[in-house]
């Protein structure tokens, strides 16, 4: 009867896992991603537009393979764990408990979005991903 009342409450929790085979992040096109460039310094935004290839997508990913070519070496933007310094910087001063909740949420808001803009809501890289961030 409680999931009638409230089935938010009900959801399987989740935790924010990147998943292989997925790139969705390295579509760098400016014109798509607007909120990126705005949410990076002035060194951070060179380095992002320098990296943008004729076609949108990060010059160090590989499309055929998906996956980035320079990963141990990526820029700090190109690092999830750096979300919250970019884009809620807010909330880095609050608890660690409500930093880790925010930041799990963020990663997987984010995620979902570009997954989403690239590959479709309903596509195999969603399923994939929705499986992935579900907690056992």
């Amino acid at each position: 009867m409680l999931e009638h009342l409230c089935p938010a409450a009900m959801a399987p929790p989740q935790q924010w896992q990147c998943i292989a085979g997925c790139g969705a992040c390295c579509r760098l096109d400016p014109v798509l991603r607007q909120d990126a460039l705005e949410a990076l310094n002035p060194d951070q935004r060179q380095t992002y537009l320098q990296m943008v290839g004729d076609d949108g997508w990060c010059i160090h990913y590989d499309t055929g393979g998906r996956r980035c070519r320079v990963y141990s070496d990526r820029p700090d933007f190109c690092q999830v764990s750096n979300l919250m310094a970019l884009f809620a910087p807010e909330l880095q001063v609050a608890e660690p408990a409500s930093r880790a909740a925010a930041f799990n949420e963020l990663a997987i808001n984010g995620c979902r979005q570009q997954i989403r803009a690239e590959y479709g809501g309903r596509g195999k890289v969603m399923r994939r991903f929705q499986r992935a961030i579900r907690r056992p």
